[in-house]
């Protein structure tokens, strides 16, 4: 489809614009409060969906005191949702972990940047506009982001490891894509230790009766009533022992219908229905791939979308969506199909499936969409990374919590072990992965790529050609080979010199081996349109009037207003993206009851 800050962060206009939709939602609240008898609502709100966004906002509608019922058509084990599996990573401006590295980031070079990624171009003047609230999330979102986000999750007990991350570097322009300055912030503890403290503050609100699970319950309709919703029916599916990420039971044993004034959608995207993916894949980012691995549980359907929707609310952008060109395929996987993604340096170089070298912006960490509409152009469905085991010793990371177990268990002495080792999880994919080749000679390696796809496109002597023209790049400290000089460029950063780039050298330096081929194939992950909301979180229908009752947080929203991220992400703002949603929507809705 798809912290503490001074109170002049948030504009004037910003603030009153926030109050209005929230006393907006409090008058539309009163009005349909006579569509229920005293007593006969089940809760003050429903929220369907226990993901990031989903914990946020009941968190926020139990401080407020309002009792809440949060449903899931998932068991237990996976409250959480797809941030439990996450690396951690958060967009932040200005933070005190930039100032350490000696970054210099101000919200007025953020905006920049999201301007430049996003594009908006969708009636952004226009209040039904596409990208007409889109641009508003977005502009509130790098508010916070460069205000109160850090002191607000710093309070709740959340730490970031200290070497900020450059990703998304972009295609080569100031205004252009890209960040200007390393934003990337893992959370020491990674995706769980995100999740845990909104966890923590559910599972109180639940001792304390404020907060009802109902685990197992598939939302099948959102129910209105004179044009009001007035609650959710649907299905409950037998009782799973399924483990988390792992596919449950879909057998229906009952069904329910529950009564509340309010309800929160907040049930994540599309990224595992492969069908809708292709379906909503846009022209501009070429031929849909055949073969595509999972970077989500198979549960991110994106059904609540279209029910949604058939309550009267308004879907926008379901052309924009973000997935990977790095995915590899789990040889251990939790889901079906699983895809892992890598989290390359600048140095590996770059070639296409028939051994084309990559150009400018389609360079490892520079341009994820770009680079994915180059690869489906070539009409094959993967390409390749050849490296050496001396860069990816320093330069590989796989995302997710599982395959960070330093990170994620905060073993400090297991961390420090990247400085004298290749991190076990890359050895265990190097060794029993079915994308990696590994070879003493360029000869060999090319017998093994061409043994893996199994179509002999690689030619060696070109190969070689490519190779060779690069490495003499590498004699002077000065070049006109764009990667090279983006390796110098991010030497340059204390934060990649320590952890995240190489010394540069020849790529046939038998020193530097041996030699890697990584064959990548593309990985779906996020949905980057979806429910069109007001700055309040309540979803718009196609008038741009908001459906008495009814609010979105997190992707099925877009991650805010239906696109916060317009064409591209910035990263590190996903997870952010549901913190800031579920909140606004909790807070809103707490307000409106």
């Amino acid at each position: 489809m798809e912290n503490s800050v001074s109170p002049t962060v948030i504009s004037r206009r910003r603030a009153l614009t926030a109050a209005g939709g929230v006393l907006a939602g409090a008058a539309l609240a009163a009005h349909a409060a006579p569509a229920f008898a005293a007593g006969s609502s089940d809760a003050d709100a429903i929220v369907v969906g226990g993901g990031l966004a989903g914990l946020v906002a009941t968190a926020e509608l139990a401080a407020a005191g309002r009792k809440v019922l949060l449903l899931d058509q998932e068991p237990e084990t996976n409250l959480g949702g797809q941030a439990f599996w996450s690396f951690g990573g958060l967009f932040l401006i200005d933070s005190d972990e930039q100032r350490l590295m000696g970054i210099k980031d101000s919200r007025e070079l953020a905006w920049q940047d999201w301007l430049g990624a996003a594009g908006f171009d969708r009636g952004v003047g226009d209040p039904t506009g596409q990208d007409h609230w889109g641009r508003k999330w977005a502009e509130a979102y790098v508010d916070f982001a460069a205000g109160e986000k850090r002191s607000w999750l710093y309070g709740l007990g959340v730490r970031w490891f200290p070497i900020v991350g450059w990703a998304e570097r972009g295609g080569g322009l100031a205004d252009g894509h890209g960040n200007s300055v390393p934003r990337f912030h893992v959370t020491w503890g990674t995706g769980p230790a995100v999740v845990e403290p909104f966890e923590k503050r559910v599972r109180a609100a639940v001792a304390d009766g404020k907060v009802t699970f109902r685990f197992r319950h598939r939302v099948d309709e959102i129910v209105r009533t004179g044009g009001v919703v007035t609650g959710v029916r649907g299905a409950v599916l037998e009782p799973s022992n399924a483990g988390r990420g792992k596919a449950s039971s879909r057998t229906v044993v009952g069904d329910f219908e529950l009564r509340a004034p309010v309800v929160i959608v907040t049930s994540g995207g599309i990224g595992a229905n492969h069908d809708l993916v292709r379906r909503n894949w846009p022209a501009r980012l070429g031929t849909p791939p055949k073969f595509m691995v999972t970077g989500v549980p198979a549960h991110v359907d994106g059904r609540m979308l279209g029910i949604t929707e058939a309550a009267g609310g308004r879907i926008v952008n379901p052309d924009r969506m973000w997935h990977y060109t790095e995915g590899l395929r789990n040889y251990d996987p939790i889901w079906a199909n699983h895809g892992i993604r890598i989290l390359p340096g600048p140095s590996s170089m770059w070639f296409d499936a028939t051994g084309r070298r990559f150009s400018a912006p389609d360079l490892p960490g520079y341009d994820t969409l770009h680079t994915l509409k180059s690869i489906t152009d070539t009409g094959y469905d993967y390409s390749w990374f050849v490296t050496t085991q001396k860069i990816i010793a320093k330069e590989f990371a796989l995302s997710g919590s599982e395959q960070n177990p330093d990170l994620t268990n905060k073993d400090i002495w297991m961390l420090l072990s990247r400085i004298w080792q290749t991190p076990e999880p890359i050895e265990r994919f190097k060794k029993n992965g079915a994308d990696f080749v590994v070879a003493p000679t360029l000869s060999e390696l090319v017998t093994g790529m061409n043994k893996l796809t199994g179509d002999g496109l690689i030619d060696l002597a070109d190969l070689k050609r490519q190779i060779d023209a690069r490495d003499r790049e590498i004699d002077n400290p000065y070049t006109k080979d764009v990667q090279v000089m983006g390796i110098r460029n991010a030497l340059a950063y204390t934060g990649d010199s320590l952890s995240r780039t190489a010394p540069i050298h020849k790529i046939l330096d038998p020193g530097a081996g041996p030699l890697i081929a990584v064959r990548l194939n593309i990985l779906t992950r996020k949905t980057l349109g979806g429910l069109q909301t007001d700055l309040s979180g309540r979803v718009l229908d196609t008038t741009g009037t908001p459906v008495p009752g009814l609010y979105a947080a997190g992707e099925v929203a877009g991650f805010g207003g239906g696109g916060v991220h317009g064409y591209r992400s910035l990263e590190g703002t996903f997870l952010g993206g549901c913190l800031f949603s579920g909140r606004q929507a909790g807070r809103a809705a707490a307000a409106a009851i």
